[in-house]
């Protein structure tokens, strides 16, 4: 055995694991496994009338200095490979070796009792991990610190919010610096601050251990992991070393959500639409370099009734994070209505990190009174109407902007 495999904390090989939807169903079923389990008959894995795999046939290995990014849809399998991982159901088929101390953060405040101060519960948790008393004495200063809570320390668990039983609870994992760390969407429920202090945290432990990160925050992920998998139905879709495609195709399997829906109350109709020379109609995906420009043309009339208007587009991220915004205000101030076909020609800046955007169209009933612009009737509104995708951009992180775009508007 080479020094690779050594190193090799986690090996999960045809992992399956079932469940059934009826709980009378699956009591009966899990007397009948019983009896199976004790006259040694355990060729019964196939699926009978109301089961389903939660998990089916998953395989990886995970070693030390790998964080391995778990992602998937709600319901994907996700929390049950983790409580498999930790022991705490045993899976239907498939083997699991894991060597080492495991930490894990499962579930919010799991482990914890409750009645027992938040002190008290750090030499309970750190006995679990395989700790002595004396490697708890030594790391409890450094744990009470990295929570931040302090003067609630000696104060019983039960009376913690949810955000300071997360901070106990990751403390406790990450500073007791176990061989195998499973973090699951818990840190989504601690304060900006600490989230990011958690991060920091991870990435300093993984030079001495393995880390599972389960997250529906895919900043988080692309950040700190180093492989992943795509959970699907309890299957395994995608499982890559390369963190972008493991993005991207996230995001794929959520392409139906990202498709809006109009805000049309006076019947717009937008006419040639067309984005860098190509018709919106061709469902045209944009794929742009950092500072080339997005170049718009359209047409539409508006209202009688409206006496001024504006057009604005507003760009959003993969998040659905507003990273952007031009309007024609900027350069235009308020366009006359006179029930005419308006043309628009418009030049964007692409100036954004690497990744998936969205740009969308709203057109504005805009008034001005004492040198102040007014926001009246909304006439249309449409998010992610362009899709586009920016390579070679030097930027790392994306920060709302006004863009100062020109615009053309015509009639």
């Amino acid at each position: 055995m080479n020094q690779l495999d050594n190193d090799i904390l986690i090996s999960v090989e045809g992992l399956s694991k079932k469940f059934c939807k009826d709980l009378k169903t699956s009591l009966w079923y899990g007397i009948k496994d019983l009896f199976l389990g004790v006259t040694g008959n355990r060729n019964n894995r196939e699926l009978r009338p109301k089961e389903f795999w939660a998990l089916k046939d998953i395989n990886f290995q995970l070693r030390r200095g790998e964080c391995l990014g778990l992602i998937g849809h709600n319901g994907a399998g996700k929390s049950t490979l983790l409580k498999i991982l930790n022991g705490l159901i045993n899976p239907d088929a498939g083997k699991v070796t894991i060597k080492g101390r495991v930490g894990a953060l499962i579930e919010l405040g799991a482990g914890f009792n409750p009645i027992l101060t938040g002190r008290e519960n750090i030499y309970n948790n750190g006995a679990v991990l395989g700790f002595t008393r004396n490697e708890i004495e030594n790391k409890i200063e450094e744990i009470i610190d990295f929570s931040e809570i302090r003067e609630f320390i000696d104060m019983p668990v039960q009376n913690y919010s949810s955000g300071m039983k997360v901070r106990l609870g990751f403390a406790i994992a990450a500073q007791m610096e176990p061989d195998v760390l499973i973090v699951d969407e818990v840190l989504a429920v601690g304060d900006v601050g600490f989230r990011i202090k958690c991060l920091n945290r991870i990435s300093e432990l993984l030079n001495k251990c393995a880390v599972i990160l389960v997250s529906h925050s895919m900043p988080q992920i692309a950040r700190i992991c180093t492989n992943g998998i795509l959970l699907d139905k309890g299957k395994t879709s995608l499982l890559t070393n390369d963190v972008g495609l493991l993005v991207e195709k996230y995001y794929v399997t959520f392409e139906d959500n990202y498709k809006s829906n109009e805000i049309n109350p006076f019947g717009i109709t937008i006419k040639d639409f067309n984005v860098n020379g190509r018709s919106i109609k061709e469902n045209a995906t944009l794929n742009l370099k950092h500072g080339e420009d997005i170049i718009l043309s359209f047409k539409f009339v508006c209202p009688s009734d409206i006496e001024n208007f504006s057009v604005h587009l507003p760009i959003t991220d993969d998040q659905m994070i507003h990273v952007a915004l031009t309007s024609s205000l900027m350069n235009l101030g308020l366009t006359k209505n006179n029930n005419q076909l308006v043309s628009v020609d418009c030049k964007v800046p692409c100036l954004f990190t690497n990744g998936r955007f969205y740009l969308g169209l709203t057109i504005i009933e805009t008034n001005i009174n004492e040198n102040q612009y007014t926001i009246g009737k909304t006439l249309f509104k449409k998010e992610n109407y362009i899709k586009f995708f920016v390579k070679e951009s030097p930027l790392t992180t994306s920060v709302p902007v006004l863009l100062n775009s020109n615009f053309v508007i015509k009639k």
